[in-house]
């Protein structure tokens, strides 16, 4: 499975064109870059798509099997173009068909036509009619609004406010033709309709197609179609009238770099959830043996009290103890790699019954449990401790999970190699008890109950599975709310468990970490302390804002799934925080309150007519500037007294989140009581309420955040 495109670039078919540097440099080697479209091909590449070129044969299904996207990019007769010189320019009755049912099958199809398109010698007219879109044969001119005053350079006109142009504002045909949307697409052979939207219900284009870019009034032919985008049964299709924006001497123009990722993106086939490999049959065997443990910790947990302890019905319960520690046992033999651990826990087990099942003590099984020098992708455990659930279960009952480890090759080298994280344990949900049933989305020893705490803690686990599916359930809902045009890599990453998953992984990676990294003027794990809590909310924004920017700087460096990162900090930040949990010292919460309320102050984004937009182009400067804020104040801070910290800190939450009106240490500190205390009394519960926009977001939302409670991914 795969979270980035796989790329089909045609050359078999005597494309004018070819991603491959060498073969442009012989077809034409006074100006190869007249015939490359190889830095196009970079360019995803640094995204973390596949690129590959077919240079030969049929464009069959078996060919076209496991791409996401192909493009076909000017096939000609050799009178008019330096070409691949492969094949012919005119596809098979068979190849239209393979095409066809490839888009309507979720495949994405990218064409890049010509101007006075008939003379080339090809068929695109009769692949692209399949799809409602038509090319006609001409040249447009437009005097007034041409690149380096040529008359048949077009600056064209942006059509559509639709998201698949975020970040483009303009973008130069040269020697364009046009199109047109004939409203009269073809379904597919012996190809299924997908189910929903006006288009995929068809299977026709039509009423679902988008004109992206148009010639001006002024131009010659006014107002028509230069490129377009069609939904077609589960799959997209985008349709250029003009190959040269993306060759290597034009993307660099303008902003065809941006367009040329975001088509890319919008018409890849998005991945399923697919299941991680594994032995079916060895997992099955694991399914069957967890089921009968699970059952007995769930029967145990209603005699339990908050404490851990069970005081009644205690032969009961000892025997239910004892069968819990019988399934440990016949489990174990499937997890050898904890086998210390979990013989640790079942001795853990017989001693809290002789012990009358006081309150339990589990130190010496914790002791023993070490994911953190065991990350393996895919390695698993049973963990069987009795614990609380951070925002779930506050009891410490007894808790049965079976986890995997998320530890892929590049995340192992990112932390390797700059972003040490050695306690940090991403983990996926197999399986667990009660106090999962939650919002609960973290394993922390800190939980567990034992006599007294370890000398230090070196591990701390986090469902990243859980994490994504809930941040996808929620900013989905947001972003349907709230009418946002989503940009394609922001589509794909909602579409995407898989990608969402690994977004988070990193995300927390960095995240993490930052805790102990900067100017810090107080512990950083402060949520110990008794402090007014908008210095936990600016302490895990801090983090956050951190993450956003060493992602812009790994997603530079060529990590693909750092653009996700700074997506999902943003949406989740924005959308789901503000919203979730109740409304008391809700730190996270205001955390996103603020960088709504800076990024809206910048016009960064903007409410209008009940609808939200983003200036994409701006976000990462404004989270930029909201960083630096942020880190002033603490670098300040150091040289701050403890009340002069918590006043600033209160100063720049303020300036941007409007207190309650009844606030006391909104009259500033004359009005606060002498004794430290007192002063953090003083904190009302909600001292930054939510504004009008989030107290209506909050409201719609209600329902979507309560489902994502127990979330399976």
């Amino acid at each position: 499975m795969h979270s980035f495109p796989r790329v089909l670039f045609d050359e078999a078919h005597n494309e004018a064109w070819t991603v491959r540097r060498e073969v442009a440099e012989a077809i034409n080697p006074a100006h190869p870059d007249d015939n490359s479209y190889a830095r196009a091909a970079g360019l995803l590449r640094h995204l973390g798509h596949t690129v590959t070129a077919h240079t030969s044969g049929a464009l069959d299904p078996e060919v076209l099997s496991g791409q996401d996207v192909l493009v076909i990019a000017h096939p000609s007769g050799e009178r008019w173009e330096r070409t691949t010189g492969q094949g012919s320019p005119v596809f098979s009755g068979a190849e239209l068909d393979a095409v066809q049912g490839f888009v309507a099958g979720g495949g994405g199809l990218v064409v890049l036509a010509e101007e006075e398109q008939d003379k080339y010698g090809n068929n695109l007219d009769e692949l692209l009619a399949r799809f409602g879109v038509g090319v006609r044969h001409t040249t447009v001119r437009d005097p007034k609004h041409a690149h380096r005053d040529v008359a048949t350079w077009v600056l064209a006109e942006r059509a559509t406010t639709d998201g698949l142009l975020a970040g483009v504002r303009t973008a130069c045909f040269y020697r364009s033709g046009v199109l047109s949307l004939t409203g009269r697409a073809t379904p597919a052979p012996d190809v299924a309709p997908a189910s929903g939207g006006t288009l995929g219900s068809t299977g026709t284009s039509g009423e679902g197609a988008s004109v992206l870019f148009a010639t001006s009034p002024a131009a010659d032919p006014a107002g028509a179609p230069l490129a377009v985008a069609v939904r077609h049964g589960r799959g997209r299709v985008v349709v250029f009238a003009d190959s040269d924006l993306f060759g290597d001497d034009s993307i660099e123009d303008y902003d065809h770099r941006t367009l040329w990722t975001n088509v890319i993106t919008w018409a890849a086939r998005v991945p399923d959830g697919g299941s991680e490999a594994r032995d079916e049959a060895r997992h099955q065997d694991k399914v069957a043996l967890f089921a009968p443990l699970k059952s007995a910790v769930e029967e145990l947990r209603p005699l339990q009290a908050k404490d851990g302890s069970v005081p009644e019905e205690k032969e009961r319960a000892k025997a239910l103890v004892g069968v819990i520690a019988e399934r440990v046992g016949e489990i174990s033999g499937y997890f050898r790699h904890d086998a210390a651990y979990l013989q640790a826990v079942q001795h853990d087990l017989a001693k809290w019954a002789d012990q009358d099942l006081g309150v339990p003590d589990f130190l010496d099984s914790l002791n023993l449990f070490h994911p953190d020098t065991q990350r393996e992708d895919g390695l698993e455990h049973v963990v069987v401790f009795p614990m609380y659930t951070q925002n779930g279960n506050p009891g410490r009952n007894l808790e049965a999970v079976w986890v995997r480890t998320i530890w892929p090759g590049w995340l192992a080298r990112l932390e390797a190699g700059g972003y040490d994280n050695p306690m940090f344990v991403p983990i996926a949900f197999e399986d667990f008890t009660s106090g999962y049933d939650t919002h609960s989305a973290v394993l922390f020893p800190e939980t567990v109950a034992v006599r007294t705490a370890p000398g230090r803690f070196t591990w701390g686990g986090i469902f990243a599975d859980r994490e994504a599916a809930r941040f996808r359930r929620v900013s989905r809902a947001a972003a349907d709310t709230l009418k946002l045009d989503l940009p394609p890599d922001a589509e794909r990453l909602l579409a995407s468990q898989r990608l969402a998953q690994d977004t988070f992984v990193l995300w927390d990676l960095v995240h993490d970490r930052t805790h102990s990294h900067g100017d810090l003027p107080f512990d950083p794990f402060m949520i110990k302390q008794r402090m007014p809590y908008w210095l936990y909310s600016l302490e895990e924004l801090r983090c956050d804002l951190t993450a956003f920017g060493e992602a812009v700087k790994l997603a530079g460096q060529g990590v693909p799934h750092a653009r996700y990162v700074q997506l999902a900090i943003l949406f989740d930040r924005l959308f789901r925080f503000p919203v979730t949990g109740e409304r008391v010292r809700n730190y996270d919460g205001l955390g996103g309150q603020l960088l709504f309320a800076y990024l809206h102050r910048n016009d960064v984004v903007r409410w209008t007519d009940n609808r939200l937009t983003i200036d994409w182009e701006r976000v990462a400067d404004g989270v930029a500037d909201l960083r630096g804020e942020v880190e002033k104040l603490y670098r300040d801070s150091i040289d701050r007294s403890k009340l002069a910290h918590w006043l600033a800190a209160y100063e720049l939450v303020s300036s941007y989140v409007q207190p309650h009106p009844g606030s006391t240490w909104a009259k500033g500190v004359q009005a606060l009581p002498e004794e430290q205390k007192a002063k953090v009394d003083a904190v009302l519960a909600d001292e930054f309420p939510l504004s009008m926009f989030y107290e209506a977001l909050r409201r719609k939302l209600a329902d979507v955040v309560e489902s994502t409670k127990g979330l399976r991914a």
